[in-house]
């Protein structure tokens, strides 16, 4: 059952997250998808893909990594498959046969939800509660609009799953001056964050593991037929 969506890419945020990717794909064989590591945040990865080969017309694309909850009812390594994406009032929707496909492979293990892209981390309880509720959106992350928009446009096909890796009923550290400008993570700033808040650091290392571990898994299934433990 390897690659049996005929995906030719899958899009991953550097650093954990695509060497969880990685690590999944592990043991598959057949024709498996290049995974490319992306940069972090919506104005580097738009840098990133104009100046990047562009895939051409009709690749089949997945984008995999972790998210933030913005609902009760997606807690901490719920593997979830976008619909869209909305970003200042605007909305970029995933393919609905390709995410359909990938649905019927992750049976009662996904939930279908609509997400909100973010330029900056949204680190605040209350504030994912709050854009939860106003926006309608159920999960968070930092890049999903941005490659929808731009692959839309050209004609790829699409499709995105992420884990949840923190949820909205605690705070985690706030380390939007951990990402650089070109979307890489800046270890110092990084390490401060996570001391100046050490609860709930900790809270996000737990999350991040419980999400990663799963990502790594839900990988494993679309690509090698393995069920998710």
């Amino acid at each position: 059952m390897p690659n049996f969506l005929s995906i030719n890419t899958i899009l991953v945020p550097q650093g954990a997250e695509y060497k969880a990717v990685c690590r999944g794909l592990r043991g598959g064989n057949g024709s498996m998808p290049t995974v490319v590591a992306i940069p972090v945040g919506m104005k580097p990865l738009l840098k990133y893909l104009q100046q990047a080969q562009v895939l051409a017309p009709k690749s089949r694309v997945l984008i995999m990594g972790i998210c933030g909850s913005l609902s009760d009812r997606y807690p901490v390594g719920d593997i979830v498959l976008y619909q869209d994406c909305v970003y200042q009032g605007k909305r970029q929707e995933c393919d609905r046969t390709f995410t359909t496909q990938l649905h019927s492979y992750i049976p009662q293990k996904v939930s279908l939800v609509k997400s909100l892209t973010s330029d900056r981390v949204i680190w605040s309880a209350a504030e994912k509660r709050h854009l939860g509720e106003t926006l309608a959106a159920d999960v968070v992350d930092m890049e999903g609009f941005t490659a929808l928009e731009f692959f839309n446009a050209i004609g790829v096909t699409v499709a995105m799953v992420r884990v949840v890796s923190d949820n909205c009923q605690h705070d985690i550290p706030n380390l939007t001056s951990a990402i650089n400008s070109d979307g890489s993570l800046n270890p110092f700033p990084l390490a401060m964050g996570m001391l100046r808040q050490p609860l709930a650091a900790t809270r996000l290392i737990r999350g991040s593991l419980t999400a990663l571990k799963t990502l790594e898994q839900v990988t494993n299934l679309l690509f090698s037929g393995n069920q998710l433990g």
